[in-house]
């Protein structure tokens, strides 16, 4: 549960975590396409994937997985073939998606397939046509001025559509329990930095560190594109897949200088929903809460009624809040190594809070156990704590009823999940209670009916 536990330098790895942002940002990624498998690839030199192929056409619930897009060049070029607007200067230029074209056209024919910021002049807007029958430019306000001044334009995009296949990515660490955590990036966004490159550095680094512990959850991490990837991947799983995910967080938007932002799951006091806050508040990090609403990223797939399952989303910033979201802006002057690494420290915190939060009970439950002959009290006074390990011990005694976490009890007590948690371990090599990974009453009546027995009376028939 301590972070010194696992000594990590965070500005170390947020400077690894840049870098590996910086080879993947030229990588004009899509909903499909080469460029999705070239960025699995690239993960894959530093963690263990599984890639999964969905071929076009195929019925995902209410969705039909589309053609695969291809795209190998696009300007726009005056008479003398000068070009304006060239892909080759940014993939942001062609409306992600759009069909191909190539045709002469005047301004007033060209002018409603341009997208630009008018209270930015100087980004180039991010859109997209998918599952549409569309084209489009996106350009800086410079570049609209020119178009707007001259013409007829040679307008084109060399791009077709055809069959192929959606590519997602699975990685997953096995531990003792089969009681699953989630992570979810999405990877179809072509060179934009905080959105979502910090999400796919952040949860490979999260992968590198989990595969050094001995784990007691297990964990998945997909890397999908947006909607129709987690409904492809939700589409493919057994039914008992999904009922072991207990756990969960979408991780977007977590390389700028915002505090962070925590997004509830749609049943809003989840274990999940419930503990990252006070991660966030125990660990220094100004952070706020929003409830659930089923608009933003894929937090809202994974909480369907349907499916339901205890997704939440971690990130710095909110979508379209900042004025740098799907513009050229976001770049990898954006993010900063410092923040990816208080990003990574966050989630490994999270990590560590759900590894250590099993349900406690009390072996001892009828008054309080005696406690100087075992040397608790030795055993807790050796530290400079101030009294919160006693504090923590007698709560723990009174709550350890097989129904109350160290969630729970951290929540009651108003002590920190480190403190709860070094007490539950003191504790239980001294014998005075054991754990469960789960709610587990019907134990702690077990221990009720032997500490009557032993006190001369007879044990309740439970059968």
């Amino acid at each position: 549960m301590k972070l010194s536990e696992c000594p990590i330098d965070f500005d170390v790895e947020g400077q690894q975590m840049h870098r590996l942002a910086a080879e993947l940002f030229p990588l004009h990624r899509s909903v499909t396409g080469q460029a999705v498998r070239s960025t699995h690839e690239i993960l894959s030199r530093l963690i263990p994937l599984t890639v999964t192929e969905v071929p076009s056409g195929t019925d995902v619930f209410d969705w039909t997985i589309p053609q695969e897009w291809r795209i190998r060049d696009a300007f726009i070029a005056d008479a003398d073939g000068q070009r304006v607007v060239d892909y080759a200067d940014s993939n942001l230029h062609v409306v992600n998606g759009s069909r191909p074209v190539n045709a002469q056209l005047s301004w007033d024919e060209l002018e409603p397939h341009l997208h630009s910021v008018p209270d930015q002049p100087t980004v180039i807007p991010y859109r997209t046509a998918f599952f549409r029958d569309a084209w489009g430019f996106c350009v800086t306000e410079s570049q609209r001025d020119q178009l707007r001044r001259g013409g007829p334009w040679q307008v084109v995009i060399d791009a077709e559509y055809f069959d192929g296949s959606l590519t997602l990515a699975d990685s997953q660490l096995g531990g003792s329990s089969d009681e699953t955590v989630l992570f979810h990036c999405h990877t179809c966004h072509p060179s934009l930095a905080n959105d979502n490159l910090s999400g796919l550095v952040v949860a490979t680094h999260l992968i590198k560190h989990l595969q050094t512990r001995d784990l007691r959850l297990s964990y998945r991490f997909v890397f999908a594109p947006a909607t129709i990837g987690a409904i492809a991947w939700l589409a493919h799983q057994p039914r008992s897949s999904l009922e072991r995910i207990k756990h969960g967080m979408v991780l977007t938007l977590l390389g700028d200088s915002r505090p962070f932002v925590y997004k509830q799951s749609r049943r809003g006091n989840a274990i999940i929903d419930r503990l990252v806050p006070r991660v966030l508040y125990e660990i220094g990090q100004s952070h706020r809460v929003q409830s659930f609403s089923p608009t933003g990223y894929d937090e809202r797939q994974y909480g369907s009624p349907g499916i339901d399952l205890p997704i939440g989303c971690l990130s710095r910033s909110v979508h379209g809040e900042f004025p740098e979201y799907h513009t050229s802006a976001d770049n990898l002057d954006f993010i900063r190594p410092e923040n990816l690494g208080q990003s990574l420290r966050a989630c490994i915190e999270i990590v560590n809070g759900l590894e250590a939060n099993v349900f406690p009970i009390n072996r001892f439950p009828m008054g309080e156990p005696q406690l100087g002959r075992r040397g608790i009290f030795r055993a807790f006074g050796e530290q400079d704590d101030r009294g919160l390990f006693q504090s923590a011990m007698m709560w723990i005694l009174n709550l350890a009823d097989g129904e109350h976490d160290l969630l729970s009890i951290a929540e009651r007590s108003g002590l920190p999940l480190n403190v709860i948690n070094d007490a539950i371990e003191i504790m239980s090599t001294h014998g005075l209670i054991d754990t469960s990974c789960i709610s587990d009453r019907e134990r702690f009546r077990r221990y009720c009916d032997v500490a009557r027995f032993v006190e001369g009376r007879s044990p309740p028939d439970h059968t």
